[in-house]
């Protein structure tokens, strides 16, 4: 299917009968996959592009110069893929996600393109390492972590198994906040990607849709006499395109990431500035623009919901409004629509799309009612990423009704057809009909974004076997009842092209020589390590990659934080967002448990670790910063401390993201995934440290259910109160006392935290999370305490047997295909969207 709609197709058939021929000096420089051609390529962009002469170009310069370049590499590619998608009508996925983080572009279109080597040999000649252009990339912070990685990793494998997929998503201008740890406290500082500009996108102010808000609706009867609505909106926004090339790996397919920026209708109000109101004048832009100005952290409830929900539906609008107007290009009529378009609902932030497709079926297409719900159905999947009920979207319906008052009448007529589908499967079950409904009428009225996504949706699933489970027996159980054959799992994955052959190159040498190239688009090739897992050979250039990585992310620490760990000690690492669920404060209590020990008995024997920890917290989420505070009050102690830093250390990396996450995962000794049982959807950092061969300490939460299943349980450190468990507990009355009063080490843990020997006799800046532990702990973490200082009793045991830590090292890499992003792409396309795989040519 063609994704740039600034051109009918008699325009693309002439201009693809215009495109320079390979054979051309000029086109080498354009097309040319030589150093040579690069190295000529990056002194044109120097001089044409950026009007920099290379005496006065810095690093940054060659930089942009150079991605210019690789994605003129890209060009011919793009345009012959979204050609030949046009050309044959075929089925297109397309991902909704109001998150994506991709992470740098430039070292990962190298990899695709296969071109590293001669990249370096350009840079080289130029006078430049191609490292070091690579650190000068920025990364576009547009998502909050694991929903915008795990859209990003999909986007690489649909292009990499030649898949036509469009990904839709937001320009946030500002990005997550980067972080910056001042005294112990998370400070957040403006992420302002854009600065510089962005090599990779192309403005498309062609591609541009009308957006509404607000207003009200009116019912009129058209030409034929049948009832129609009319949305008189309040306000009117203009959403542009601005694509990005999405190259497959070793494939000519390079599919498209098209994000939505907002803009006025009426940019300046010139009556307005010549009666003198030079600020009214522009005001109106300034307020259409806030719409994508910034993305909003996870975990922040009360702040910025009005704008969260502009921002969805403004995005969502534009998308849907785009396949209309694409299905229109192919001359296909508008019935055909889920016929030509898989359209897949990441979470909750796009459901609004059900009632947006209706609208724009119904009262712009004018299409029957039941017509347009069949194409709705039809064309929608939904993936639910969270079983927290606060996670799941719902909106106070007042703010609803007065932002998208079509919208809600369309949403007040499919809760009333469904209700009676409901009521007619089970009659005189009004509190089913309750529990079910669309709208929440306790307290508050809410708009139930979560079923509205289920009830518009042929197929929901969830991201890991246990979360389906769970998401099936808890809080879609109704829905599953209803509609059993809707629900399937589709465990979450990770591409193994960024997160080890980029930023792992010597592992993907290692494996390279030793299973072939192929293990990176054939991820199952990965068990034929098994074989090599004892031998000594094998295993000792195994260590070797690891110290490698380990003596890399070392110096990064220390750059950075300025503390020096020693790269021969265990590397224990947890780096995810900051949550009470994702229980840092475990790790932590398990670190000051140790810690007292050694103060205790100086003469105790343990293996030197280090403690690494990276994450960022939503500004708004107290108790979170107060762990990131935590965590590093408690390392300042510990690493000034003679008598403990000889064989403990603690750091943690500040502003987490995908760049750094390229030093963090290949170092990793241990993973540390130790959520509470029930409450981790899936995860992909797991999945990125398993790759990397770490061995995981955890829960048999989310996907680590199955990560211990295919690295085999004797490879896996697990510990801990299992979801059924846990519910149980709670189900009895939890309390946490009764953990205290058991444990003497938990008890003297918890008064040292208490009593300010981490905080310099302060006892009062960690009184919330202690007393939070002591008399609520919700998250069960005093409850995991005993389980889990044994279970790391554990990992020192099996690390100090240096051949058999190594051997289960490379067991957990050889079971870690699985968690491709391929093989979950694959099931997606046969089992959810019907979509196939089509050969682009070069």
């Amino acid at each position: 299917m063609k994704h740039h709609m600034d051109q009918d197709a008699s325009e693309i058939g002439a201009n693809r009968a215009a495109a320079p021929a390979s054979s051309a000096t000029g086109s080498d420089v354009r097309i040319g996959m030589q150093a040579t051609s690069l190295r000529q390529a990056v002194l044109d962009h120097l001089y044409y592009s950026l009007g920099c002469p290379p005496i006065v170009a810095r690093p940054h310069d060659y930089y942009r110069a150079f991605a210019l370049a690789i994605r003129d590499r890209m060009q011919h590619r793009w345009i012959s893929t979204s050609q030949t998608y046009f050309d044959l009508n075929r089925k297109v996925a397309c991902y909704l996600s109001a998150e994506f983080l991709m992470g740098p572009h430039l070292g990962n279109n190298l990899v695709n393109l296969h071109l590293e080597q001669e990249a370096r040999k350009a840079l080289a000649d130029l006078g430049h390492d191609l490292d070091t252009i690579l650190a000068c990339e920025g990364e576009p912070g547009l998502g909050n972590g694991g929903l915008g990685r795990l859209a990003a990793c999909y986007l690489d494998s649909l292009a990499t198994l030649q898949c036509p997929a469009i990904g839709y998503g937001i320009r946030y201008e500002f990005g997550i906040f980067e972080q910056e740890i001042r005294d112990g406290w998370q400070a957040e500082i403006t992420d302002k990607w854009l600065s510089r500009g962005n090599a990779w996108e192309i403005a498309k102010p062609d591609v541009c849709y009308y957006v509404n808000w607000g207003g009200h609706t009116e019912y009129y009867r058209d030409e034929t006499g049948c009832q129609r609505v009319r949305w008189i909106p309040h306000r009117v926004v203009r959403g542009i395109a601005y694509d990005t090339p999405i190259q497959g790996y070793s494939v000519n397919t390079c599919n498209t990431l098209r994000l939505w920026s907002a803009e006025a209708v009426e940019s300046f109000d010139f009556q307005a500035f010549n009666v003198g109101d030079y600020y009214e004048a522009v005001n109106k832009k300034v307020a259409s623009e806030t719409v994508t100005k910034v993305l909003y952290p996870n975990d922040e409830p009360a702040i910025g919901k009005r704008l969260r929900l502009a921002q969805q539906y403004f995005f969502v609008s534009c998308s849907l409004q785009d396949m209309l107007r694409l299905l229109d290009l192919a001359n296909s009529p508008v019935e055909s629509f889920a016929e030509r378009f898989a359209v897949q609902l990441n979470d909750t932030h796009p459901s609004i799309g059900v009632a947006e497709l209706m609208r724009l079926l119904v009262d712009e297409r004018r299409l029957d009612w039941d017509a347009a719900w069949a194409i709705t159905v039809a064309s929608f999947g939904y993936t639910n990423h969270t079983l927290l009920p606060e996670a799941l979207e719902t909106w106070p319906l007042p703010m609803f009704a007065e932002l998208l008052p079509r919208h809600l009448e369309i949403i007040y007529e499919i809760n009333r057809r469904f209700l009676d589908e409901v009521r007619s499967r089970f009659p005189g079950d009004e509190a089913r009909v309750v529990r079910m409904s669309l709208i929440d009428e306790e307290g508050a009225k809410r708009v139930r974004m979560a079923h509205l996504a289920t009830v518009g949706s042929h197929a929901v699933n969830g991201v890991a076997a246990l979360h389906t489970e769970l998401l099936q027996t808890s809080i879609l159980k109704d829905f599953h009842e209803l509609w059993p054959e809707r629900f399937s799992n589709k465990t979450n994955g990770v591409t193994p092209r960024r997160f080890l052959a980029l930023s792992n190159p010597a592992l993907r040498e290692l494996l390279d020589h030793t299973l072939g190239q192929e293990w990176l688009t054939e991820p199952d090739r990965l068990r034929k390590l098994d074989v090599h897992s004892g031998d000594e050979a094998f295993q000792r250039d195994w260590r070797a990659v690891k110290l490698g990585n380990k003596q890399r992310l070392a110096s990064y620490i220390q750059t950075q934080t300025g503390i020096e760990i020693d790269p021969a000690w265990l590397f224990d690492i947890q780096v995810k967002r900051i949550h009470e669920y994702k229980r840092q404060h475990l790790n932590v209590l398990h670190i000051v448990t140790m810690y007292r020990r050694l103060k205790e008995n100086p003469a105790l024997t343990i293996p030197p670790r280090a403690f690494i920890f990276g994450g960022k917290a939503a500004p708004g989420y107290f108790m979170a910063k107060r762990i990131i505070k935590l965590i590093n009050a408690v390392g300042e102690t510990i690493n000034a401390d003679p008598e403990v830093n000889s064989r403990m250390k603690v750091a943690f990396i500040p502003n987490l993201n995908v760049k750094n996450g390229h030093l963090i995962y290949p170092a990793a000794d241990l993973s540390e995934q130790i959520s509470t049982a029930g409450k981790e959807a899936s995860g992909t950092g797991n999945m990125k440290f398993m790759l990397n061969g770490a061995l995981t300490i955890g829960t048999l939460d989310g996907a680590n259910v199955e990560i211990r299943e295919e690295a085999g349980v004797d490879n896996f450190f697990l510990f801990g109160l299992t979801a059924d468990e846990t519910e149980s507990i709670k189900r009895a009355g939890y309390r946490p006392r009764d953990y205290i009063a058991g444990n003497d080490e938990l008890r003297a843990a918890l008064e040292l935290i208490g009593t300010g020997h981490f905080s310099r006799g302060d006892a009062e800046v960690f009184r919330p999370l202690v007393d939070n532990l002591i008399h609520d702990d919700p998250f069960l973490v005093l409850a995991d305490y005993a389980a889990y200082i044994a279970c790391q009793e554990q990992v020192n045991s099996a690390w100090e047997d240096v051949k058999n830590w190594t051997r289960m090292s490379i067991l957990n890499t050889a079971g870690s295909g699985k968690f491709s992003s391929d093989r979950a792409i694959t099931e997606y396309c046969e089992e959810i969207w019907n979509v196939g795989p089509v050969t682009v040519k070069n």
